[in-house]
């Protein structure tokens, strides 16, 4: 499939008054995900809340096949959340850990996931073991191999983290997993929408995601999957009449389906318009994304290479995401972040309190991140690189 780059330009209005590398954030949405949720909220205005609900059953129902689709799922293994990390909270909430029960966690994790993970070991008295990784910050599997006993319960990976380009090897994670009876909990927040992402495939038993970064859809949206013969023996930390029936003064049945996870009020607006986002990257084809992003994503790092005081910061072996990390010799980041800003080119700051594991390890407080998608450009690269090279004279010359 030929990629119509001046289409995806077309769907993005702001592409004309900003330029926009901070997908790892939130994506700029394109206008058919924005139209459908902003006709959803007008039909609510129109006619109420629960009347536009019953009118748009099928289209708010369309998101379960639309992820089942985008992922290689079946339809009772995906449920709606507000947000990956509700999702993986529930999820993972969900897993019946007993007291001593240990975890594998990669350096890589996404901070929100290993507070939650500490707290886990607060609350039921699990112990967390750090995977072992080599200097580039690949996993060990031979040192890990060694570190697993009979009390070793799951493996949480992210598969893309925040803070680096690297991309993990999910799938060897989830052969390892599967060799050593581990149940695979999956970050996916930066990987859906920006590569194929395939549960089967990858072997996990949960997926988490968000539809804000590099799937296009609104923020306040999420996604999970639960493989279907891991759910009987995960119960949600709490439930409602969604996840639920209640069929006695005193009992209650669980759904059978990943349904159970969910909660029954949510933003329905943003369920149909996360639906079309996961269409719209379908239709455009997830290999075809993922060329592209390289694509882009290798010119800026050549780029950047090139400009004097600057230092990538990436890690990890073989391609490399969307996602561009560097420090600017000089300057601090969340600095860089704000005077880029005030051009109306936009990025972020990745500091050591959203990486701990990762960043305080190699002695960084803060990088810049700059995360292109597709519908960015090679102009728009030339024009980041000289306002980059612009703030490192400024700072030579103070």
């Amino acid at each position: 499939m030929k990629f119509d780059l001046e289409k995806m330009r077309r769907d993005t209005p702001s592409c004309t008054s900003i330029l926009h590398f901070n997908n790892a954030g939130a994506s700029l949405m394109p206008k058919p995900v924005y139209t459908v949720m902003c006709d959803y909220l007008a039909l609510e205005q129109s006619m109420g809340g629960y009347e536009a609900a019953t009118k748009s059953a099928q289209a708010i129902d369309s998101f379960y096949t639309a992820f089942a689709n985008l992922l290689n799922a079946d339809l009772d293994e995906i449920a709606y959340c507000e947000n990956a990390t509700r999702a993986w909270d529930i999820a993972v909430n969900a897993i019946p850990f007993e007291v001593g029960d240990r975890v594998l966690v990669h350096e890589t994790e996404y901070s929100s996931n290993y507070l939650g993970l500490l707290r886990l070991s607060q609350i039921k008295g699990i112990k967390i073991d750090i995977m072992p990784t080599d200097a580039k910050g690949a996993i060990n599997f031979k040192a890990l191999t060694d570190i697993v006993d009979a009390k070793t319960k799951a493996i949480f990976l992210t598969h893309i983290p925040s803070q680096s380009g690297a991309i993990n090897p999910v799938n060897e994670v989830g052969e390892f997993a599967r060799q050593h009876g581990l149940i695979y909990v999956l970050d996916a927040c930066q990987s859906v929408g920006q590569m194929p992402v395939d549960v089967k495939a990858i072997g996990c038993d949960i997926l988490c995601g968000t539809g804000r970064k590099f799937l296009r859809g609104p923020r306040g949206t999420g996604f999970l999957y639960v493989k279907k013969s891991r759910l009987t023996n995960m119960h949600p930390p709490f439930v409602d009449l969604q996840a639920a029936e209640w069929t006695s003064t005193h009992s209650y049945t669980l759904r059978d389906d990943a349904k159970r996870f969910e909660g029954w009020e949510r933003f329905m607006a943003g369920q149909i318009a996360l639906a079309e986002a996961a269409r719209y990257a379908m239709d455009i084809g997830l290999n075809v994304i993922q060329e592209r992003i390289a694509l882009v994503s290798e010119s800026l790092r050549t780029q950047l290479q090139n400009i004097d005081g600057v230092t990538l910061r990436e890690r990890g072996e073989g391609k490399q995401s969307g996602i561009v990390t560097f420090e600017l010799k000089g300057r601090d980041a969340s600095d860089i972040v704000l005077l880029l800003r005030a051009k109306n080119i936009n990025v972020s700051a990745a500091r050591v309190e959203h990486a701990r594991l990762d960043l305080e390890g190699r002695g960084i407080v803060a990088l810049v991140r700059a995360s292109v998608h597709y519908y960015n450009t090679q102009d728009e690269i030339e024009r980041f690189c000289t306002a980059i090279r612009n703030l490192r004279e400024c700072s030579s010359r103070m």
